[in-house]
C-alpha cells in the first residue's frame, strides 16, 4: 500500500539547500475542479537569504518578495518575461528570506512549462502548500540516494556575479525512475 505524507511547515523550516535536495523524488500535486495531477520533482534551485545576490530578497523586502520573509511552506509565485509563472516554496525560519524554485518534474523540464502543465498561476501566491490551496507536495516513499543528485550552478543568474552564479545551488535528479 502506498504511504503518502503531505509535507508541512516543519519540513521546510530547515536549511534551504538541504530541503532542496530532499525535494527531489517528492511529488508536486495540483488539484483543480477538473483533475488531480501528481508529478515527481526532478530539478530545483535554492535561493538562500539576504547575501545571495541571485535571490529576489537580496535587496530587502518588497511587495513582490514579501512572502519569502514569511513562514516556511508557502508558495512564492512570480511572472518572468511577462509570460512564465515561476513556482517557489518558502524555506527556513520566518524572517529569513529563502525559497526553492521548482525547475522540473518527471516528464517536463523548464519552470514555466511545469506551471503551465499544472495550471499554476499567481492566484496561488502566498498560499500554504496544503490540500486546501489546491497545490501541495507529497512524500510517497521514493528514496533518492545522494549519488543520484547532481549539483550544478543555477541557470540564468549571471547578473549575481561569479561568487553567487557559480554556487552549486541547482539540484538535478541524475537517474530517472525505471532506469
Amino acid at each position: 500500500m502506498l504511504s503518502v505524507e503531505i509535507l508541512k511547515g516543519d519540513f521546510f523550516r530547515r536549511k534551504t539547500t538541504a530541503v532542496a535536495q530532499e525535494l527531489l523524488g517528492k511529488f508536486l500535486v495540483r488539484k483543480t475542479k477538473m483533475q488531480e495531477l501528481a508529478c515527481m520533482i526532478t530539478e530545483v534551485e535554492a535561493y538562500d537569504g539576504f547575501a545571495d545576490k541571485a535571490s529576489h530578497a537580496h535587496r530587502g523586502k518588497t511587495m513582490r518578495n514579501e512572502v519569502m520573509f514569511g513562514p516556511p511552506g508557502y508558495w512564492y509565485i512570480y511572472l518572468v518575461y511577462g509570460m512564465h509563472q515561476m513556482l517557489n516554496i518558502v524555506t527556513g525560519e520566518e524572517g529569513y528570506p529563502a525559497a526553492i524554485l521548482i525547475r522540473a518534474v518527471e516528464g517536463m523540464s523548464g519552470p514555466g512549462r511545469v506551471t503551465k502543465l499544472l495550471a499554476i498561476d499567481h492566484s496561488l501566491n502566498k498560499k500554504p502548500a496544503e490540500r486546501a490551496s489546491g497545490l501541495w507536495i507529497e512524500d510517497r516513499g521514493v528514496v533518492i540516494p545522494k549519488h543520484a543528485i547532481e549539483k550544478t550552478p543555477r541557470i540564468g543568474v549571471a547578473y549575481a556575479g561569479p561568487e553567487w552564479s557559480q554556487k552549486p545551488y541547482r539540484f538535478v535528479l541524475k537517474v530517472k525512475r525505471g532506469n
